[in-house]
Protein backbone atom coordinates (compact mmCIF):
# COMPACT_ATOMS: atom_id res chain seq x y z
CA UNK A 1 0.00 0.00 0.00
CA UNK A 2 2.75 2.35 0.65
CA UNK A 3 4.56 1.65 -2.47
CA UNK A 4 1.36 2.53 -4.09
CA UNK A 5 0.67 5.52 -2.29
CA UNK A 6 4.31 6.68 -2.64
CA UNK A 7 4.56 6.15 -6.53
CA UNK A 8 0.84 7.86 -7.25
CA UNK A 9 2.09 10.77 -4.85
CA UNK A 10 5.55 11.11 -6.50
CA UNK A 11 4.33 10.59 -10.02
CA UNK A 12 1.51 13.28 -9.83
CA UNK A 13 3.98 15.61 -8.38
CA UNK A 14 6.95 15.12 -11.01
CA UNK A 15 3.88 15.47 -14.02
CA UNK A 16 3.62 19.40 -12.48
CA UNK A 17 6.22 21.94 -13.76
CA UNK A 18 5.42 24.26 -10.81
CA UNK A 19 6.87 21.11 -8.14
CA UNK A 20 9.68 20.09 -10.55
CA UNK A 21 12.59 21.65 -8.65
CA UNK A 22 15.37 20.04 -10.64
CA UNK A 23 15.39 18.38 -14.30
CA UNK A 24 15.80 14.93 -14.77
CA UNK A 25 16.72 14.34 -18.36
CA UNK A 26 16.17 11.52 -20.45
CA UNK A 27 17.23 8.17 -19.12
CA UNK A 28 16.56 4.51 -20.22
CA UNK A 29 17.69 1.96 -17.74
CA UNK A 30 18.81 -1.37 -19.52
CA UNK A 31 21.16 -3.94 -18.65
CA UNK A 32 23.17 -3.38 -21.87
CA UNK A 33 24.35 0.02 -20.74
CA UNK A 34 25.50 -0.99 -17.08
CA UNK A 35 27.19 -4.74 -17.85
CA UNK A 36 30.16 -3.30 -17.54
CA UNK A 37 30.08 -1.04 -14.72
CA UNK A 38 31.14 -2.86 -11.39
CA UNK A 39 30.38 -1.49 -7.58
CA UNK A 40 32.84 -0.35 -4.82
CA UNK A 41 33.59 -2.86 -2.53
CA UNK A 42 31.47 -0.40 0.06
CA UNK A 43 28.37 -0.61 -2.04
CA UNK A 44 29.09 -4.98 -2.80
CA UNK A 45 28.91 -4.90 1.56
CA UNK A 46 25.73 -2.40 1.64
CA UNK A 47 24.09 -5.01 -1.12
CA UNK A 48 24.74 -7.73 0.91
CA UNK A 49 23.59 -5.78 4.42
CA UNK A 50 20.48 -4.76 2.42
CA UNK A 51 19.56 -8.05 0.75
CA UNK A 52 19.93 -9.97 4.39
CA UNK A 53 17.65 -7.52 6.14
CA UNK A 54 14.97 -7.64 2.89
CA UNK A 55 14.99 -11.36 3.77
CA UNK A 56 14.65 -11.05 7.25
CA UNK A 57 11.71 -8.77 6.64
CA UNK A 58 9.71 -11.04 4.46
CA UNK A 59 10.24 -8.25 1.39
CA UNK A 60 12.91 -10.28 -1.10
CA UNK A 61 12.98 -13.23 -2.63
CA UNK A 62 16.08 -15.14 -3.69
CA UNK A 63 18.73 -13.60 -6.52
CA UNK A 64 17.31 -10.32 -5.21
CA UNK A 65 21.34 -9.12 -5.34
CA UNK A 66 21.39 -9.12 -8.85
CA UNK A 67 18.33 -6.69 -8.83
CA UNK A 68 19.38 -4.69 -6.35
CA UNK A 69 23.00 -4.19 -8.29
CA UNK A 70 20.80 -3.17 -11.01
CA UNK A 71 19.02 -0.38 -9.67
CA UNK A 72 22.14 1.19 -7.64
CA UNK A 73 24.94 1.15 -11.05
CA UNK A 74 21.87 2.98 -13.25
CA UNK A 75 20.97 5.14 -10.16
CA UNK A 76 24.85 5.70 -10.69
CA UNK A 77 24.84 6.39 -14.25
CA UNK A 78 21.62 8.26 -14.22
CA UNK A 79 23.24 11.17 -11.61
CA UNK A 80 26.56 10.90 -13.22
CA UNK A 81 24.48 12.92 -16.24
CA UNK A 82 23.80 15.97 -13.27
CA UNK A 83 27.25 16.00 -12.03
CA UNK A 84 30.25 18.43 -12.79
CA UNK A 85 33.86 17.43 -12.95
CA UNK A 86 36.19 18.50 -9.85
CA UNK A 87 39.47 18.60 -9.50
CA UNK A 88 40.06 17.90 -5.76
CA UNK A 89 42.45 16.32 -3.06
CA UNK A 90 38.84 15.41 -1.07
CA UNK A 91 38.49 12.07 -0.71
CA UNK A 92 34.43 12.74 -1.47
CA UNK A 93 34.89 14.21 -4.11
CA UNK A 94 36.28 12.07 -6.23
CA UNK A 95 34.18 10.34 -9.30
CA UNK A 96 31.69 8.29 -7.06
CA UNK A 97 29.97 8.98 -4.50
CA UNK A 98 31.86 7.24 -1.39
CA UNK A 99 29.67 5.75 0.75
CA UNK A 100 26.03 3.27 -0.04
CA UNK A 101 23.35 4.41 -1.44
CA UNK A 102 20.72 3.93 1.51
CA UNK A 103 17.91 5.47 0.04
CA UNK A 104 17.32 3.89 -2.96
CA UNK A 105 17.97 0.67 -1.39
CA UNK A 106 15.25 0.91 1.35
CA UNK A 107 13.27 2.15 -2.16
CA UNK A 108 14.22 -1.17 -3.43
CA UNK A 109 12.58 -2.79 -0.34
CA UNK A 110 9.28 -0.59 -0.07
CA UNK A 111 8.66 -2.27 -3.84
CA UNK A 112 9.25 -5.43 -2.51
CA UNK A 113 12.63 -6.32 -4.94
CA UNK A 114 10.98 -4.80 -8.00
CA UNK A 115 14.02 -2.74 -10.00
CA UNK A 116 12.52 -1.38 -12.78
CA UNK A 117 9.44 0.06 -10.03
CA UNK A 118 12.26 1.38 -8.08
CA UNK A 119 14.53 3.12 -10.84
CA UNK A 120 11.24 4.37 -12.02
CA UNK A 121 10.45 6.16 -8.89
CA UNK A 122 13.83 7.52 -8.76
CA UNK A 123 13.94 9.00 -11.61
CA UNK A 124 10.49 10.99 -11.02
CA UNK A 125 11.31 11.39 -7.48
CA UNK A 126 14.64 13.05 -8.68
CA UNK A 127 13.12 16.09 -9.83
CA UNK A 128 11.35 16.59 -6.41
CA UNK A 129 12.91 19.37 -4.02
CA UNK A 130 12.61 16.62 -1.00
CA UNK A 131 15.13 14.69 -2.73
CA UNK A 132 18.26 16.60 -2.34
CA UNK A 133 17.69 15.90 1.52
CA UNK A 134 16.07 12.57 1.39
CA UNK A 135 18.77 10.95 -1.20
CA UNK A 136 22.32 12.17 -0.43
CA UNK A 137 23.81 10.78 -3.59
CA UNK A 138 21.17 13.16 -5.36
CA UNK A 139 23.16 16.07 -4.75
CA UNK A 140 26.97 14.56 -5.32
CA UNK A 141 29.02 17.29 -6.94
CA UNK A 142 25.83 18.41 -8.88
CA UNK A 143 25.63 20.87 -11.25
CA UNK A 144 22.37 22.25 -9.33
CA UNK A 145 25.24 23.30 -6.84
CA UNK A 146 27.15 26.57 -6.87
CA UNK A 147 30.38 25.09 -7.32
CA UNK A 148 32.01 27.14 -4.41
CA UNK A 149 29.57 24.24 -2.28
CA UNK A 150 30.98 21.35 -4.14
CA UNK A 151 34.24 21.98 -3.55
CA UNK A 152 33.85 22.59 0.19
CA UNK A 153 32.69 18.73 -0.14
CA UNK A 154 29.96 19.65 2.60
CA UNK A 155 26.04 18.17 1.41
CA UNK A 156 23.57 20.54 1.66
CA UNK A 157 22.07 18.28 4.38
CA UNK A 158 24.79 19.34 6.66
CA UNK A 159 24.19 23.10 6.57
CA UNK A 160 20.68 23.07 5.63
CA UNK A 161 18.86 20.27 7.73
CA UNK A 162 21.53 19.68 10.37
CA UNK A 163 22.21 23.94 10.75
CA UNK A 164 17.87 23.57 11.54
CA UNK A 165 18.01 20.92 13.68
CA UNK A 166 20.85 22.64 16.23
CA UNK A 167 18.87 25.81 15.99
CA UNK A 168 15.45 24.38 17.11
CA UNK A 169 17.33 22.01 19.66
CA UNK A 170 18.22 24.72 20.97
CA UNK A 171 14.75 26.28 21.61
CA UNK A 172 13.09 23.03 22.14
CA UNK A 173 15.54 21.19 24.60
CA UNK A 174 18.33 23.08 25.90
CA UNK A 175 18.79 20.37 28.59
CA UNK A 176 19.84 18.44 25.50
CA UNK A 177 21.51 20.96 23.71
CA UNK A 178 23.73 21.78 26.98
CA UNK A 179 24.40 18.00 27.30
CA UNK A 180 25.70 17.60 23.68
CA UNK A 181 27.89 20.91 23.89
CA UNK A 182 29.72 19.79 27.41
CA UNK A 183 30.44 16.39 25.58
CA UNK A 184 32.29 18.52 22.45
CA UNK A 185 29.91 16.22 20.09
CA UNK A 186 27.47 18.36 17.57
CA UNK A 187 23.96 17.05 17.61
CA UNK A 188 24.31 17.52 13.81
CA UNK A 189 27.28 14.94 13.23
CA UNK A 190 24.76 12.41 14.77
CA UNK A 191 21.72 13.92 12.81
CA UNK A 192 23.68 13.46 9.38
CA UNK A 193 24.18 10.15 10.40
CA UNK A 194 20.59 9.08 10.64
CA UNK A 195 19.95 10.99 7.70
CA UNK A 196 22.59 9.27 5.47
CA UNK A 197 21.75 6.10 6.56
CA UNK A 198 17.82 6.43 6.63
CA UNK A 199 17.93 5.85 10.17
CA UNK A 200 19.00 1.94 9.48
CA UNK A 201 20.52 0.97 12.55
CA UNK A 202 18.56 3.11 14.65
CA UNK A 203 14.81 2.29 13.54
CA UNK A 204 12.57 -0.01 13.04
CA UNK A 205 11.45 -0.97 9.23
CA UNK A 206 8.17 0.54 10.37
CA UNK A 207 9.52 3.60 11.16
CA UNK A 208 11.66 3.75 9.24
CA UNK A 209 9.16 3.77 5.88
CA UNK A 210 7.14 6.83 7.98
CA UNK A 211 9.91 8.94 8.05
CA UNK A 212 10.33 8.24 4.29
CA UNK A 213 6.27 8.87 3.62
CA UNK A 214 6.19 11.54 5.90
CA UNK A 215 9.04 13.69 4.11
CA UNK A 216 7.51 12.48 0.88
CA UNK A 217 3.69 13.96 1.85
CA UNK A 218 4.80 17.10 4.44
CA UNK A 219 8.10 17.83 2.65
CA UNK A 220 12.07 18.26 3.27
CA UNK A 221 11.20 19.91 6.52
CA UNK A 222 9.16 17.09 8.74
CA UNK A 223 13.74 15.40 8.55
CA UNK A 224 14.30 18.30 11.04
CA UNK A 225 11.26 17.48 12.71
CA UNK A 226 11.74 14.02 12.76
CA UNK A 227 15.29 14.05 14.29
CA UNK A 228 13.76 16.88 16.76
CA UNK A 229 10.90 14.46 18.22
CA UNK A 230 14.18 11.60 18.62
CA UNK A 231 15.76 13.84 20.74
CA UNK A 232 12.97 14.37 22.98
CA UNK A 233 12.25 11.04 22.95
CA UNK A 234 16.29 10.13 24.18
CA UNK A 235 15.87 13.40 25.92
CA UNK A 236 15.73 10.73 29.74
CA UNK A 237 18.83 8.60 28.49
CA UNK A 238 21.05 11.57 27.28
CA UNK A 239 20.59 13.74 30.34
CA UNK A 240 21.38 10.25 32.56
CA UNK A 241 24.63 9.64 30.37
CA UNK A 242 25.55 13.66 30.86
CA UNK A 243 25.28 12.64 34.26
CA UNK A 244 27.45 10.15 34.38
Amino acid sequence: VLAELIETFVSHLSESRSDCYFSTGNYKATDADVKNESLSSVQQLGVEMTVRYGKYLNLLKEHAENGLCFVLMNCEKFLKQQQRTVVSSLCCLQERYAGYDWFASSIFLIMSGDGEKTLTFLRRFSCLLVSAFLWLPRLHVSIHLPITTVESGIHPVYFCSAHHIEMLLKAELPLVFSAFHMSGFAPSQICLQWITQCFWNYMDWSEICHYIAICIFLGPDYQIYMCISVFRHLQEDILKHTEA
